[in-house]
């Protein structure tokens, strides 16, 4: 039987603010993790806090301080699926192939469960969260192609990991509850023949759905010079 070919690992691309401090940290817990505990138990501790938070976002529409237990979730999914992978590496327990389709597979769940929370909580329009998940899956999609073609896992984006979003979206929580003036603004805008009452938060998250796709459209145009320079175009009896 023939051997089987082991998966290479994708370099990964991971600059973020916070990315020095967060290794340290990830190491440090992984290193004290007992025994029973395992990639996978994390792993699903990180898909549990995406439902937390959801159900967090559910709830706010009653009371927004139910917006904390959004916050919570957040911790709950960094805690599961950042440690998940640095447990592995720590025990030198890797899994490449099945860690990866595992990994990934859940994130994309993760990422569809937290934007959809966003979009049905009170605090932004789901025709927005969507857009702006749009933009996030388009631009995990493009991570992906490259990972196939270059072997490179980007992470990072504008100094942005991952991290840093779930940060930044815990403290927006905070902003909704405790700032009354940003659930107060509210304006009424007419987009492609329909009405919206538009929020400071709806103006964010068009606002980070369009950046997603600014950053698509320029590491497409960026790497579509890279790989027409690695592949030419052969003429027809041009040896290869």
């Amino acid at each position: 039987m023939a051997k089987k070919k082991e998966r290479a690992q994708a370099q990964r691309i991971q600059t973020s603010i916070l990315n020095p401090y967060e290794k340290k940290a990830l190491v440090f817990l992984a290193e004290r993790m007992p025994a029973w505990v395992t990639s996978d138990m994390l792993t699903f501790v990180g898909f549990l806090g995406s439902l937390v938070m959801f159900a967090g976002f559910c709830l706010a529409n009653l009371d927004i301080h139910w917006m904390w237990l959004s916050c919570f979730g957040l911790f709950l999914n960094w805690f599961g699926d950042s440690l998940d992978g640095s447990l592995a590496r720590v025990r030198n327990t890797q899994r490449k192939t099945y860690g990866f389709f595992i990994d990934h597979t859940v994130d994309v769940i993760n990422e569809i469960i937290m934007f959809v929370g966003v979009g049905v909580s009170p605090m932004v329009n789901l025709t927005f969260a969507m857009a702006a998940l749009i933009g996030y899956l388009t631009l995990s999609v493009y991570v992906y192609i490259d990972c196939h073609l270059k072997g490179e896992m980007r992470l990072t984006y504008g100094g942005l990991g991952p991290t840093e979003l779930r940060i930044i979206l815990a403290l927006v929580c905070m902003a909704y509850m405790y700032i009354p003036w940003l659930l107060e603004f509210k304006q009424h805008v007419v987009l492609f023949h329909n009405e919206f009452d538009l929020g400071i938060f709806d103006y964010i998250c068009l606002a980070i759905a369009l950046i997603l796709v600014a950053f698509y459209i320029i590491f497409f145009f960026k790497d579509a010079k890279y790989y027409a320079r690695i592949d030419p175009i052969h003429q027809p009896g041009q040896e290869s």
